[in-house]
């Protein structure tokens, strides 16, 4: 039997009457009583997700630059070996990203819990999760984030200055569109192909991957997007917001009520029938493979040593969520192709029953623009030229999807993206129609040339199928070449420039 639920944060309509906000913000409090070096710590545990108080960073975002409240230590640090040990495993861009975020949440619920029965709280304590896709203004930071007391007249733990909002007032709340649950329909976990990588819901494979590469749908949206609204900048000095950068992100209190959003919307994928990797090389975690190991700390500071295969399933952890049965109703939530046929008249629930694409499918380069391009504050665009031989296939696909056969599914890469700042977002229109909005959660880490992938940057994608099976029914796709415009959410100051080694346009095979 689950001894623990999760429950909505909006509860008592997400004030301190919520019981389980009051004593979240109890326990933080005494998390961050403790020292830096001690791994029962709030600040600790944020250095576990990413830091900026052991390198060499000068500057902000160095945590010694935040502003207050919480006021942030940076000293005294750990031995060398419990850093190497526990910091600075957060696995992003990877396959790893939802199973190491889960034991994660775990070990800081069981600190959590701990502290809070210490202070006569509920031995039944749970992390609540901000849904922000529920229904009315549930899409706004709960009000008890933004209280700087709490009802005993105490300082409130939960309160961050630096949480500026998507327009960088103050205001904090998540913008729905573009933040959605359409990664909810992807029902294949990693999408790789022998051409070209593709993330699949959870992410590509990887080894240990602490950031840099391409998200997985679930994490470029809503994750990368939430991460982005929250933070946000501070008008007019260039502090970013904590949640804007994964070296500051579990530094705030709300992140890891987002987090568990996250992990429930995983949940949920599971609970409609989605099934998650079962090879040995996600099952037993990358330390199988010489790799790091993931490794927390439980309360006592004992080590706490967990793989995927531990945590990759909700009857295998000793929590569940608040609604999770309700939930598993995606019917709102379109396929491509449901939305296709839709336009010619045909019920979705007609289609629901479609054959699944389980299977890795194959990818190839449909276009390319192969120039280096570089994006200010009005943006840029390019010709993205098409191969006329693999157009020719994606057509056929096109003119003879039905019912019972998907169109080849396209697909736009922003590549080697690489740029200063983290919060913003850039807003894709291909031959003049909206594609979408791409968080840069993690742009600037992965752009250091001394960073763990020689700054790389970020590979950012876009499902486009509907934009090109319109244009194919509005025009049957004569052109040559793709209009590709690129416009940044926020203006971009001289030398913080954004550049794109390469857009390429991907036709998936159905098949």
């Amino acid at each position: 039997m689950t001894a623990y639920t999760r429950s909505n944060a909006w509860n008592s309509n997400g004030t301190f009457d919520n019981q389980d906000l009051y004593w979240y913000a109890k326990g933080v409090g005494v998390m961050q009583s403790r020292t830096l070096d001690d791994p029962n710590s709030w600040w600790f545990f944020a250095a576990i997700h990413g830091e900026y108080v052991s390198g060499t960073e000068s500057g902000y975002p160095g945590w010694a630059y935040i502003p207050p409240a919480p006021s942030v230590p940076t000293s005294p640090l750990p031995s060398s070996d419990v850093l190497k040990q526990y910091w600075n495993q957060c696995q992003h861009q990877s396959w790893y990203f939802l199973p190491w975020h889960r034991g994660y949440l775990i070990a800081l619920e069981l600190q959590l819990r701990e502290a809070i029965v210490s202070l006569g709280g509920p031995q039944s304590w749970s992390l609540p999760y901000w849904n922000y896709l529920g229904p009315g203004n549930e899409y706004h930071i709960p009000p008890a984030f933004t209280e700087q007391t709490l009802p005993d007249g105490e300082d409130n733990p939960l309160f961050v200055t630096a949480r500026f909002g998507p327009k960088s007032d103050g205001n904090i709340y998540v913008e729905i569109p573009p933040v959605n649950q359409d990664c909810l329909t992807n029902d294949v976990y990693t999408g790789s192909s022998p051409n070209t990588p593709r993330p699949g819901f959870g992410g590509p494979e990887t080894d240990f991957w602490h950031g840099g590469g391409q998200s997985g749908n679930l994490e470029n949206n809503p994750h990368n997007q939430v991460h982005v609204d929250v933070g946000g900048d501070a008008p007019g000095n260039g502090i970013g917001g904590l949640m804007s950068d994964p070296g500051l992100a579990a530094l705030d209190p709300i992140f890891y009520l987002h987090h568990c959003n996250i992990d429930r919307l995983w949940a949920v994928w599971n609970a409609n029938g989605n099934k998650n990797p079962t090879s040995a090389r996600w099952l037993k975690g990358p330390a199988a493979t010489g790799n790091r190991e993931f490794v927390m700390p439980k309360p006592g500071s004992t080590a706490w040593v967990f793989t995927p295969q531990e945590v990759d399933a909700m009857s295998k952890v000793d929590y569940t969520y608040e609604g999770l049965s309700a939930d598993i109703d995606t019917t709102d939530v379109l396929s491509p192709v449901q939305k296709r046929l839709a336009r010619f008249g045909i019920n979705h629930a007609e289609v629901t029953t479609m054959a699944s694409d389980t299977n890795k499918p194959d990818s190839e380069l449909l276009g390319a623009h192969d120039h280096t391009l570089t994006i200010g504050s009005a943006g840029v665009r390019a010709a993205v030229k098409l191969n006329p031989a693999v157009k020719n296939t994606l057509l056929k696909t096109l003119a003879s999807a039905a019912v019972d056969q998907a169109p080849d599914r396209t697909y736009l890469q922003l590549e080697n993206v690489r740029g200063k700042r983290d919060a913003n977002k850039l807003i894709v229109y291909v031959n003049g129609k909206l594609a979408g909005s791409i968080a840069l959660f993690g742009l600037r880490r992965a752009s250091l040339k001394e960073g763990e992938h020689g700054g790389s940057g970020l590979d950012l994608e876009l499902d486009i199928t509907e934009i090109i099976d319109a244009l194919h029914l509005e025009q049957g796709l004569g052109a040559d070449s793709l209009d590709v415009r690129i416009q940044p959410d926020k203006s971009i100051t001289n030398g913080e420039e954004i550049s794109v080694g390469r857009i390429g346009v991907y036709r998936e095979s159905s098949s």
